[in-house]
């Protein structure tokens, strides 16, 4: 019996099903898509390109971990490296001496500046073949001191010729070169081949190389070469073989990695709760308008088992179709979402999106799994009554919930409270993690308190509304003695609001803030970036000779200049209990002392000048030293952006760091240790009564290539793009959450709308005009908006504060243009998901539908 009811209020009542399946669709696209992302994330490679001929190749680790106990189990945590990781070159011996080994050639690239039509990447010439046969010398000859062999394209198209000379800065020095020979064109675009010994030194790493290739004598399988090479190399490296060889040549896979793994399984571990929230609560709505059909099964002889079964097949019948018609909107979702992040440079252009079955058949079972909870959970109360008092019951709304479900919203409210509470004492990054766990316990609890906040919210605004006559008198009425009702229409504009209003504030505050900082902090005059690879840094001479001065110097020896410091970006991995976090820092090239010309940072303790005394020092945001527990005269212990651990001495610590970096280092410290040693900007104060316009014209001559002169608004727009790929991802999830609860809001209201056929026409046949119905439902809709609204609101502010303090100092900045839209969106949500059903309702002839179902 039950089995055939199912199927017959499935096909005749399709109507009775649509907002479940509505909600089911979308939450299956949600959970697919975020799926698909975390299974990407998780099994991301790339092809070998230039390695494709050489079988094994060497590498660095390119993450940094740490071992930690656990109660009994022992745990690792890991963060991958801000730059490449780079392995030690004298490994390269060690291999080459291995019986299976025909060639070890070690590899690195470097930028190079100055070049025939602009940038190159300079590699040592014991590099040229790894790609292959067609990676060879085609005109001239090897370089010697002094030497360089370019790619063909590239000497060709600068009309160059072996014998001709062409000047090359590289972050390790540079000078004019002789061209004595000519090399295959490269696919990774013009390249400078220098002799190993050259090019050790010009890379700014020496002793240090990217990767070393590793080719095999006849016979020898890549499996015993690797075991070779294995053994050669100890656990001084990695030996990467197969499609591990790619992520060598993409060093940023591995934040790739994090960051896929992070949205997928992060967010959408918040997102899939979400999307069960939202069916339990659309299941349990859509059964609990059915009571009056389960009440006259009841009163016809079923018993509460088969109420129980008719439910459970009806969720068989429509959650894995409804789950399964959501899968291609999810992965269309996750490949415009992959699609941002690869156009953003947050991962590779040779990683592909990987679409499997698991994240589909998640999704279809976990949608299936909370209708079927959902389904049970309402049907509970009209299946377990009595035959004869279920048609009375089915009639009336519940006064008030029940004291389990008000206990249970309670105790969430509580947890929410104080897990809001416990935030406001950790430091940003751990307050940030808890936001959206307090978002999730507060809707929570409103959803379980749904009606009570429905009556206050009644009682508060019932007075205004009685005052606008009829109409508003009877939405008051309506509201109070529906409460239940009105409660599954307020909770979802809630989470659209604290979704929404928490990740896109959140991110406003932190861009408003470090505007703030670079405004305030900035107080330099003028303002050197580039359009290439960086500014180049001063080179040492040999003992005895003649160092090359570099942009800074050369900045700093011209007429009206009183200052000139360059920074060089790059990051460092700090631990911060059992986790390991990165934060942005900046290598400082020039006079420490001479800083506070061209930047306040708001020292709060120490000095900046004392970077000068040693390379093992360092300067830290007082939010990070208090992360770390660390004093000025204490050391800390960091690991540099490729790896290399450092426990540098704490001179001074500033509270600028957001908008200037949580870290200074004197750049001898960090130079070795990043991807490109060139500076990104250089910061020059002019002196006192100097006239600005001179002296840009004087740093525009400067001859450096690629190199631009701005004001401090060039510092602020870097500023920006380093915060572009933040802010775009919190939009991104907000849109996401937000744009799901907007859905499953209209669907609730549009529900709830349809379901008061009855009493429309019973309000009709008592005079009630048309129009009075329409402003009547018009004034519910603002009720639930404005209810929602400062229930949502409320939440994210108290989510907000402790995570905007521990991250910025500041509280909650909320933009007039961010907010007011939100706002305006959810009313009129509101306002076009009632108006429609409404106008549908009323076209209808009030006799007819008084004979409808209640």
């Amino acid at each position: 019996m039950s089995n055939g009811l199912a199927r017959a209020s499935v096909r005749f009542r399709p109507a009775s099903f649509v907002g479940t399946f509505v909600a089911l669709f979308f939450a299956a696209a949600v959970i697919t898509a975020c799926g698909t992302l975390l299974q990407t994330g998780v099994t991301a490679s790339v092809p070998a390109g230039r390695y494709a001929d050489a079988p094994v190749v060497v590498a660095a680790d390119p993450t940094v971990g740490i071992t930690f106990r656990q109660g009994e189990d022992t745990d690792t945590e890991e963060q991958p490296v801000p730059d490449r990781a780079r392995v030690d070159a004298a490994l390269t011996a060690r291999i080459a001496a291995q019986p299976g080994v025909a060639a070890a050639r070690p590899d690195s690239a470097f930028p190079v500046q100055g070049g025939p039509g602009g940038p190159l990447t300079g590699r040592g010439f014991a590099a040229l073949g790894i790609a292959g046969p067609q990676d060879r010398l085609v005109e001239g000859r090897a370089p010697g001191a002094g030497e360089v062999v370019l790619d063909a394209d590239t000497a060709r198209a600068a009309q160059l010729a072996p014998g001709g000379t062409v000047a090359l800065t590289a972050p390790g020095g540079g000078g004019s070169y002789r061209i004595s020979g000519l090399a295959a064109p490269q696919p990774a675009g013009p390249t400078a081949w220098f002799t190993d010994q050259q090019a050790d030194r010009l890379s700014g790493h020496p002793g240090r190389v990217d990767a070393i290739a590793v080719q095999p004598r006849e016979g020898v399988t890549a499996k015993a070469l690797a075991g070779q090479v294995g053994t050669a190399v100890g656990g001084a490296a990695e030996v990467r073989t197969g499609r591990d060889r790619g992520a060598v040549e993409q060093p940023a896979l591995a934040g790739a990695r994090e960051a896929l793994a992070g949205i997928g399984g992060s967010f959408g571990g918040i997102a899939a709760m979400t999307a069960v929230f939202v069916v339990v609560s659309t299941v349990a709505l859509a059964t609990g308008q059915r009571a009056r059909e389960f009440a006259l099964l009841r009163a016809v002889g079923a018993t509460p088992r088969q109420i129980r079964r008719t439910i459970a097949t009806e969720a068989m019948l429509i959650a894995p179709l409804a789950a399964a018609s959501g899968i291609l909107p999810g992965l269309a979702l996750a490949r415009w979402w992959f699609g941002g992040m690869v156009e953003r440079g947050a991962v590779p252009e040779a990683v592909e999106l990987s679409v499997g079955l698991l994240p589909m058949v998640a999704a279809v079972v976990l949608c299936t799994l909370a209708a079927l909870a959902a389904g049970f959970f309402a049907a509970r109360r009209p299946a377990r009554m009595r035959a004869g008092q279920a048609l009375g019951a089915a009639a009336v709304e519940p006064s008030r919930p029940g004291w389990i479900r008000t206990g249970l919203g309670l105790l969430f409210a509580v947890g929410g409270t104080v897990l809001a509470g416990v935030a406001t004492g950790l430091n940003g990054t751990d307050a940030a993690n808890t936001a959206l766990g307090v978002v999730m316990c507060f809707l929570t609890a409103v959803a379980l308190l749904g009606p009570w906040v429905a009556r206050v919210a009644a009682g508060l605004l019932g007075v205004p509304l009685r005052a606008g006559g009829a109409p508003g008198s009877l939405a008051a009425d309506n509201t109070r003695a529906n409460a239940r009702r009105l409660a599954s229409a307020i909770t979802p504009i809630a989470m659209v609001t604290a979704f929404c209003g928490t990740l896109l504030f959140m991110q406003s505050t932190l861009r408003h803030e470090t505007g703030e900082q670079v405004r305030t902090g900035l107080t330099a005059d003028h303002v050197l970036g580039s359009t290439g690879p960086g500014l180049p840094a001063a080179v040492p001479g040999a003992a005895g000779a003649a160092g090359t001065p570099g942009v800074v110097e050369r900045a700093a020896g011209l007429p009206g200049v009183d200052a000139a410091v360059g920074v060089l970006r790059t990051g460092v991995v700090y631990r911060d209990g059992d986790n390991l976090d990165s934060a942005a820092a900046l290598g400082i090239t020039g006079d420490p002392s001479r800083l506070p010309r061209v930047l306040d940072l708001d020292v709060r303790t120490g000095a900046l000048a004392d970077l000068g005394r040693s390379p093992d020092t360092v300067a830290l945001d007082a939010t990070l030293a208090s992360a770390l527990g660390a004093e000025v005269g204490e050391r800390v212990q960091l690991w540099l952006g490729d790896g290399t651990e450092s426990k540098p001495l704490v001179v001074a610590t500033y509270g600028r760091g957001l908008g200037f970096g949580q870290a200074l280092l004197p750049r001898a410290a960090v130079a070795e240790h990043v991807t490109a040693a060139f500076d990104q900007q250089v910061l020059v104060a002019d002196a006192p009564g100097a006239d600005r316009a001179a002296v840009a014209r004087g740093l525009a001559g400067l001859g450096v290539p690629g190199m631009t002169v701005t004001d401090r608004a060039g510092f602020a727009a870097q500023a920006d793009k380093d915060q572009e790929m933040g802010a775009w991802a919190n939009a991104v999830m907000a849109g996401v959450l937000g744009g799901f609860a907007a859905v499953t809001a209209a669907n609730t209201l549009v529900m709830t709308v349809l379901d008061r056929r009855r009493e429309v026409a019973l309000l009709r046949l008592a005079g009630t005009t048309r129009g009075q119905v329409r402003r009547m439902m018009r004034w519910e809709a603002l009720l639930v908006a404005a209810t929602g609204l400062g229930v949502g609101a409320v939440i994210a502010w108290v989510t907000l504060v402790p995570v905007t303090r521990g991250l910025t100092g500041a509280a909650p900045y909320v933009p007039p243009g961010t907010a007011l839209p939100l706002a305006a969106g959810a009313v009129a949500l509101c306002l076009a998901a009632t108006a429609a059903p409404a106008r549908a309702l009323l076209r209808s002839r009030p006799i007819a539908m008084s004979g409808g179902k209640q």
